[in-house]
């Protein structure tokens, strides 16, 4: 065996730096591998051998086969499914990773808990109010349903898993979790979780199954911000940002524009030769 830094790689075939014989690739597996102080990989029996650190396709020829029975046994079913999806676009190749189904499996107790609470009691549920709770709870639900609609009819799963994700972390924020909210919820999580989906759906008071239920709907109004962020520039540099109604008029708009103090300071007394108004994006003073 030699070590990588005596090996270049031409194409497929691994050729000796020195001799130029053609080499055969020996696959070493990632639990076996060995590491010295400069992080180096390490060959597990031969000592001071230089590894490669490749990422191939599962193979058994190459020794890098994961047994998803080791992997449901510590984490469940609902674990290896949530990674497979998340690992990332469906039509793209993406190296296997063991270090991430901790994440999953928290963000699944992040889920668990959104729902039952903190209390291991049978039956316990976290606090549940009627409705659609605030105003910020209500949009973040619809904006919740509406990603993960599209995410899922695209065939973006991982981005859909990224979307229930900011739910469970920011929906009880500051109040108490909505029953519609954690309803829609459950239905959402049902594709990618459905054995924690069918828990949930049951401690929600409801008759099996989650997965025969309709697909949660959201107010198309909720979605638009109620406002919006306009920069304020001179010479085309940022000087400031105003915030105004997202119906705002091109009028409003530079009415609350040159009201700005900040900009009123940068222009320093000037009159702006010309003022350009890209329709919802910025404002630029033209000196």
């Amino acid at each position: 065996m030699y070590s990588a830094e005596e090996v270049r790689i031409e194409g497929e075939t691994a050729i000796h730096q020195h001799s130029g014989e053609e080499l055969k690739p020996r696959w070493v597996s990632a639990s076996a591998v060995k590491w010295n102080e400069q992080g180096q990989p390490l060959h597990p029996t031969i000592e001071g051998l230089v590894l490669e650190e490749v990422t191939e396709k599962m193979s058994k020829s190459r020794g890098n086969v994961v047994n998803p029975d080791e992997v449901i046994a510590e984490y469940g079913t609902d674990t290896m499914r949530l990674y497979e999806m998340f690992m990332g676009p469906l039509e793209k190749g993406a190296p296997w990773s063991s270090e991430s189904f901790p994440g999953m499996f928290r963000f699944l107790q992040r889920a668990h808990r959104l729902i039952r609470g903190e209390s291991e009691e049978p039956g316990a549920l976290a606090p549940i109010v009627d409705g659609t709770g605030t105003p910020e709870q209500a949009r973040l639900t619809a904006r919740t349903i509406q990603g993960v609609t599209q995410d899922i009819e695209e065939m973006g799963f991982n981005t859909a898993i990224s979307k229930l994700m900011v739910f469970v972390r920011d929906m009880t924020r500051d109040h108490p979790l909505p029953r519609q909210s954690a309803e829609a919820f459950v239905v959402m999580l049902s594709p990618f979780a459905p054995h924690l989906a069918e828990e949930l759906w049951e401690a929600l008071g409801h008759a099996p199954s989650v997965a025969h239920q309709p697909w949660p709907t959201y107010d198309p109004a909720l979605i638009a911000s109620p406002e919006m962020t306009i920069p304020l520039q001179i010479n085309g540099k940022l000087r400031s940002k105003i915030q105004i109604a997202a119906d705002s008029t091109k009028e409003d708009v530079l009415a609350v524009a040159r009201q700005d103090e900040k900009l009123q300071e940068w222009l320093q007394g000037k009159t702006p030769k010309k003022i350009i108004y890209v329709e919802k994006k910025l404002v630029n003073f033209v000196v």
